[in-house]
């Protein structure tokens, strides 16, 4: 077994030239996401820099931060969810190559105006953001139509999707944000109270700069995890929900808005009797402790023929021993690769100040 995870160890990796972190991928910015790895890919690079591999498939890319370093490295990588939201965020930024939005494009699509549709400003009134807000996002909604190309309009539609996550307090939609007309959790901060104009005008020229052309095909589609891929990568990695110990893992729950958004509320449907209007879960073997085992066995039974590399934690179910197990069913080299690690997410303390083990566990055929 390998472990791994000391600052001292990841500079000796640069130093010894294994392990340069990408100037790239450090470009790469947080998003407020439940289980991000953002402050872990350094460590999660010196691990993949000294795995060989040219193609790369990441089936729960979520915030896309691993992805794109994987990209970074000048890997071909592909990268799916089984959300729309990190769907739209992997194809804007790291399927696309070469389509950016101009400043041309984007005072047009932050002009003022008046929207024909008022959808979310007739169903969310009065629960997320401000009137002015809701009919900005309307109004870009429809403007985003005219732009030229589809990866322009994922550019922008990813650029909203980071401006409301931004504005968002906390950036979870779990409870109204505008009880009685007043901001909940309004503690002065610059995101809270910056419009979603102006959010989306900074966010879009941040998105530009994440794109580049690696010199390999890049590819990001919707997708579960559980169905197979027509062709092998020659690695696969893996960030699973995990079964917590309390609470749950739905990211439905959370980002519902931010899913709604993402098709303009074209796929889902809304719980109409929801304060938040959250939409109906979606259904995933990985969110429950009575079928996640056979779960992740199929999910390395899939990519059996790839180097598995999953991420996981001490919080999570099944435990690290029982991942192994089944781990070893199908790839007969196992290392395992630790790190302490704190989160800073979730609606209470306890929550914020948890400190975990990640694990990191690396499949091969020799």
């Amino acid at each position: 077994m390998a472990a791994e995870g000391s600052a001292h160890q990841l500079e000796l990796f640069d130093t010894i030239g294994l392990g340069c972190f990408p100037e790239q991928a450090a470009v790469y910015p947080e998003f407020r996401y439940m289980g991000s790895k953002h402050k872990l890919l350094p460590w999660l690079h010196s691990i993949l820099s000294h795995i060989e591999f040219s193609s790369a498939a990441d089936v729960f890319c979520g915030s896309g931060g691993v992805a794109y370093l994987m990209k970074a490295m000048g890997k071909e990588v592909y990268a799916s969810d089984f959300l729309s939201f990190p769907a739209v965020v992997a194809r804007a930024v790291l399927a696309n190559s070469t389509n950016r939005l101009s400043d041309r494009e984007v005072e047009f699509l932050v002009s003022d105006g008046k929207s024909v549709g008022t959808f979310v400003q007739d169903k969310f009134n009065g629960i997320f953001f401000t009137p002015d807000d809701l009919a900005f996002i309307d109004l870009v909604w429809e403007r985003i139509a005219g732009l030229a190309t589809s990866e322009k309009k994922d550019l922008a539609i990813a650029a909203l999707i980071r401006a409301c996550m931004k504005k968002q307090p906390r950036g979870v939609f779990t409870v109204g944000n505008l009880p009685n007309g007043v901001i909940r959790y309004d503690d002065g901060r610059r995101d809270v109270r910056l419009s979603i104009r102006d959010h989306f005008r900074e966010q879009a020229k941040v998105l530009n700069g994440l794109v580049f052309d690696n010199g390999a095909q890049c590819t990001a589609e919707k997708r579960d995890a559980l169905e197979s891929i027509s062709r092998r990568f020659d690695l696969v990695y893996f960030d699973p929900p995990y079964v917590p110990r309390s609470d749950d893992n739905c990211y439905v729950k959370r980002y519902h808005f931010l899913e709604g958004l993402a098709t303009y509320w074209k796929d889902g449907k809304i719980m109409e009797s929801s304060k938040v209007k959250k939409l109906e879960k979606k259904r995933t073997p990985f969110s429950h402790k009575r079928t996640a085992l056979q779960a992740f066995d199929q999910l390395f039974s899939v990519y059996s023929e790839s180097t598995i590399v999953l991420s996981y934690s001490n919080n999570g179910y099944p435990d690290r021993g029982q991942l192994e197990e089944l781990l070893r069913k199908y790839k007969p080299r196992i290392e395992v690769f630790e790190k302490q690690h704190r989160y800073h997410f979730g609606t209470h303390s306890t929550v914020e100040r948890a400190l975990t083990t990640e694990y990191v566990l690396v499949g091969s055929d020799t």
